[in-house]
């Protein structure tokens, strides 16, 4: 089965690449897109700005930039800070986002896309769909989307994020918070996880969330699972332990990897 490689170095201050293993080689250097949706912004949300080659923000996400993003440079001026971060397109179905910000970035050029027709997307979906299409990459394994504000605020709709990763399991899609990062194994690949030690661990999971495994394995963690079955109401891979800075994952059903981050991280 074809190895899948996965680093969180878009969190490091410096990404460092990969060093070369026997085993397989490293991963090849990836191309950034970021989402932001409509929740608070993580403390390192400037690192993943910079890192990013497109900037989207899902309707409301605009907001948040708008208002948080000054915020997390105190000492600066507030209106440098919006021009230095603005993004390259809002999108979605427009419900949320205030008429001043609306306004704002519409004098500064910003392209804003009305799906408002579309009720049967999330705006995350939306934004995802547009970001495959437009980001400046042809081949897209090597194409990772990093989105901020997924995760926090009412359940349903981090359930709705996380239904994302599943529809668009042919990406490499990242929803992270100020506490963890999650994304998804698809079961269609083994797994390579280069565990960033400065930045993230030790706690970490898996999970079955879209339909049962009969047969999932690892190393590299303090509970290993060998051939183990895990589903709702049965086992799950939780408050787990990373115990190397690589571990390997196989299983017959595709699993959200999720792994704390640690404080504090800056740009």
């Amino acid at each position: 089965m074809e190895v899948m490689w996965h680093a969180s170095s878009f969190l490091l201050p410096q990404p460092q690449p990969q060093e070369p293993r026997e085993d397989a080689p490293p991963p090849a250097a990836l191309t950034y897109a970021l989402i932001v949706l409509n929740q608070r912004l993580p403390r390192f949300a400037p690192l993943l700005w910079n890192r990013a080659q497109l900037r989207v923000c899902a309707d409301g996400g605009a907001n948040r930039v708008y208002d948080n993003m000054p915020k997390l440079f105190p000492d600066q001026d507030p209106q440098e800070v919006r021009l230095r971060y603005t993004p390259d397109v809002i999108k979605g179905d427009l419900d949320s986002i205030r008429d001043d910000v609306k306004e704002f970035y519409l004098n500064l050029g910003v392209r804003i896309v009305d799906e408002s027709h579309d009720q049967d997307t999330t705006d995350l979906h939306k934004c995802v769909a547009y970001v495959s299409g437009s980001a400046p990459v042809e081949d897209k394994s090597k194409l990772c989307i990093l989105v901020v504000g997924a995760l926090g605020g009412r359940f349903d709709h981090e359930i709705g994020n996380i239904n994302v990763l599943h529809r668009f399991s042919n990406l490499r899609i990242v929803l992270l918070s100020d506490d963890c990062l999650i994304h998804l194994l698809p079961k269609t690949h083994s797994h390579v996880i280069h565990v960033q030690l400065p930045v993230e661990g030790p706690h970490c999971g898996l999970i079955p969330i879209g339909a049962p495994s009969a047969r999932t394995s690892t190393t590299g963690l303090q509970w290993n699972l060998s051939d183990t079955a895990m589903s709702f109401g049965g086992l799950i891979s939780t408050s787990n332990v990373v115990k190397e800075d690589k571990i390997t994952v196989s299983s017959d059903a595709d699993l959200i990897w999720t792994i704390s981050i640690k404080k504090p991280i800056k740009e």
